[in-house]
């Protein structure tokens, strides 16, 4: 049996699937001020009566360490740059403990200036004084050589709980968005830290002591182990949710706009044959670009509990949320308080509902059926909208999907998937005013929990060889090794694809999860006074974003609406 859980800024999601089917689903409040108590009320109640030891392993999606940035509900670290001649590393100045020393790497990794030890002395004196716990060490060049990163960690010594290190975060040669990823991994790591001791505590006075993994942002899962090394992976995995729930039901011949219609936000992503798209470069958040690996996903401020007003005559939805809706018990208006006007749902209150959607109708000279139709419409045509500059977004820059880079390449989506909880609602107002094929996901109330709960691991490595200097490297793994001068092509695939292997298992995949992907593989010739003097290959390969082979019996059994004896949906405020 396996758990999944989505911890939305709504609802808090759970899913406990078994034997190919939905055994159990679970709906809490999410408590923003304390998330490890929605998470832990969410598994508390999906594992109740559950035997321990049926359990194989629990994905969880969080929005923690997303959250943390977003509010900067988070101490500063400190920030050590190794930057060499060039581009002025200030420019890059990420808060107040930031600190460029001396010393240089040029591009293929030679030392041309060595690291000055009580420089370094100094800066960590300062952090120390300043109180300082975490710490980010990034090199210019590192990936081709990390010895001034790895210098300057040895000199910090134990006196801090975290150093990160840039060349270990990724192996693509951006140096501003090495600085910022860096950062950011520090930044969160107390947070995700009191989540991970928390969680692995919690479980144990369970008697739970089964595999955990978090879901990241490019639709993988990590353990929780290994998340502890790089926290800065689980941003944004709560729209990666959205897109794996999806998957199973998007098309394998057409190209898909996927909808996560939830309370706070809605989460939109583009699949082509099934196959998410990719950010090539890495996560944007906050207007910080990052070397975090990520499905292309966009989030926008209007869900279902989203606050309406008047503006000008005009209706105006979210971005902020005033909690619940009026027919929950909430203070503010909401497209969910308009579907009850409506008469599309229930179980809350509706003359409440109707109170608050009157209040928005006497404002525009409207009566209330009609103010509630013009809500949910403008909702539709706002996500609408925003989908569309999406889509024409994707199509400025080249196409990559997780497989592949599709050079020119036109996304032209021709039917939607919407999940979340008012799915069904917005699902058919929004077939009725475009010309797509709007399907909604089976339990789309929880389809970013199975999302989560069905995810396999992935990983990615790059190798880089230079046959002049005789060295192969591969930054993320810590790996450094001697090469003779005719070593190949080949042979650098051949340690890439071991290193992947390994990493993959270590960071909680199978054996039977492991399907290589060669997403980069490059060799050129270096000449010097006519000769070849060596060559410089670079390798990239991954296992790439998808999902664990008991997905098919699921898919298959929720659609032909699977019923379990004894199978059953909760929901707890």
């Amino acid at each position: 049996m396996i758990i999944g859980l989505d911890v939305g800024g709504t609802h808090t999601d759970v899913v406990l699937i078994g034997d190919g089917c939905i055994r159990r689903q679970v709906k809490v409040v999410t408590d923003p001020s304390n998330l490890f108590e929605s998470v832990w009320a969410g598994l508390d109640e999906a594992l109740r009566g559950v035997e321990h030891g049926r359990l194989r392993r629990i994905v969880l999606s969080t929005t923690l360490t997303t959250n943390c940035l977003v509010e900067r509900k988070f101490a500063e670290p400190g920030v050590i740059v190794v930057s060499g001649p060039g581009m002025d590393a200030e420019h890059f100045r990420t808060g107040p403990f930031y600190s460029v020393v001396s010393g240089s790497i040029d591009h293929r990794g030679r030392e041309v200036q060595t690291i000055d030890g009580a420089e370094v002395e100094l800066v960590a004196s300062r952090l120390k004084s300043e109180g300082i716990r975490q710490v980010a060490v990034v090199g210019k060049f590192s990936v081709r050589n990390p010895i001034h990163e790895l210098r300057v960690r040895e000199i910090l010594g134990d006196d801090f709980d975290y150093v990160v290190l840039g060349h270990r975060l990724s192996g693509s040669l951006n140096f501003p968005r090495r600085i910022a990823t860096a950062y950011l991994n520090a930044a969160v790591y107390p947070t995700h830290s009191r989540f991970y001791e928390a969680v692995r505590s919690s479980l144990r006075q369970k008697g739970l002591d089964i595999p955990i993994h978090l879901l990241k942002a490019d639709g993988g899962t990590m353990s929780l182990d290994a998340s502890l090394d790089n926290p800065g992976q689980t941003m944004l995995s709560g729209p990666a949710a959205s897109v794996m729930g999806a998957l199973p039901f998007a098309s394998e011949r057409e190209e898909t706009l996927v909808l996560d219609i939830g309370g706070t936000t809605t989460d939109m992503a583009v699949l082509i044959q099934r196959a998410p798209l990719l950010d090539p470069l890495g996560i944007e958040l906050g207007g910080t670009k990052t070397l975090i690996r990520a499905l292309k996903t966009r989030s926008i401020g209007l869900g279902g509990d989203s606050a309406v007003r008047v503006e000008n005559s005009r209706i105006v939805i979210g971005p902020h949320r005033d909690g619940p809706a009026m027919a929950y018990g909430g203070g503010a208006p909401t497209p969910t308080d308009a579907l009850f006007v409506l008469g599309k749902m229930e179980g809350g209150d509706v003359e409440a509902a109707r109170r608050g959607i009157l209040s928005i109708a006497g404002s525009m000279g409207l009566g209330g059926e009609e103010a509630a139709s013009l809500i949910f419409d403008t909702a539709c045509r706002i996500i609408l909208d925003e989908a569309a500059q999406m889509i024409a977004d994707i199509n400025s820059r080249p196409v990559y999907t997780v497989h592949e880079l599709m050079e020119g390449h036109q996304v032209r989506p021709s039917e939607i998937l919407v999940l979340g909880g008012p799915a069904p609602h917005f699902g058919l107002r929004l077939a009725a005013l475009t010309d797509f094929d709007v399907h909604v996901v089976p339990r789309w109330q929880v389809a970013n929990a199975i999302g989560a709960a069905l995810a396999r691991t992935t990983s990615e490595v790059a190798v880089f060889a230079d046959t002049e200097r005789g060295l192969c490297i591969a930054p993320e793994e810590d790996y450094r090794q001697a090469v003779p001068r005719d070593f190949e092509r080949r042979r650098a695939l051949d340690v890439a694809r071991r290193l992947l292997r390994e990493r993959h298992l270590r960071e909680g995949g199978t054996d039977e999860d492991v399907e290589m992907e060669v997403v980069e593989d490059s060799e050129f010739s270096m000449v010097r006074d006519f000769y070849m003097t060596g060559r410089n290959i670079r390798i990239k390969v991954q296992v790439k974003p998808g999902l664990i082979p008991e997905y098919r019996a699921v898919a298959e059994a929720l659609f032909k609406g699977c019923t379990v004896p004894g199978g059953d949906e909760v929901s707890r405020s």
